[in-house]
């Protein structure tokens, strides 16, 4: 890349960041989708980019984890320092510090399974363990980025399992190719509930505080 070519993507990435980078995470934070998000934004955005913004912002803020809940790297906070090039220009790097759940260290959860029979109605177990130990520290297995790469019909039956905004949050997210771990929120519950009813959710919902990791489906 030519010094011509690096400095007009630094500004551009400098005036999109000004622009729609702030905005995009605040509306994470308060639950809107990458299609809200976007009708909202004042400076016009493509929507992949509100999608590569989002997707980046619930990893760094640990809504969404790419590791297994409990391996002591689940809340990894990004954290900046100036770095410098061979040239002098000083830019921010964004470092990442592990932090593990419950105060360091590699959790030891307990495998059990959940069952209608002995938890009751899955939406209402889901409430009752994130009420225990705070939906911050419980997490739900996803595969949704591993279906939607196969021609098998399982990401199009989620999709179709879910209502309009549950399938517009879905589908607004760039899940990657492997499993991830989206935090437990209401809106997951919901999800999750939802597949389940229709026999299309098979996972698990980890309970950190409780030290729990619950089969499902």
């Amino acid at each position: 890349m030519g010094e011509q070519d690096y400095f007009r993507n630094a500004l551009s990435d400098f005036t999109y960041e000004a622009a729609s980078g702030g905005a995009i995470r605040h509306l994470a934070d308060l639950g809107y989708t990458a299609r809200q998000i976007c009708g909202k934004l004042t400076y016009p955005t493509p929507y992949e980019r509100v999608r590569r913004t989002l997707w980046q912002h619930l990893n760094d803020s640990g809504v969404v984890l790419t590791r297994e809940p409990g391996d002591g790297l689940q809340s990894a906070k990004p954290s900046y320092r100036v770095a410098h090039d061979r040239f002098g220009r000083a830019s921010f790097c964004m470092e990442r510090q592990a932090e593990a759940a419950g105060g360091g260290g590699v959790l030891s959860l307990r495998e059990r399974r959940y069952s209608a029979e002995t938890c009751g109605d899955l939406a209402a177990y889901l409430d009752r363990e994130c009420g225990l130990g705070g939906e911050e520290k419980a997490y739900v297995s996803c595969d949704f980025g591993l279906h939607d790469r196969r021609e098998d019909g399982t990401y199009e039956a989620q999709l179709q399992a879910l209502n309009t905004r549950q399938r517009e949050y879905i589908e607004g997210l760039l899940w990657e190719d492997r499993i991830c771990y989206h935090r437990l929120d209401r809106r997951m519950r919901e999800i999750v509930a939802r597949l389940y009813a229709q026999g299309l959710y098979h996972g698990y919902c980890y309970f950190l505080i409780q030290r729990e990791k619950v089969a499902v489906g």
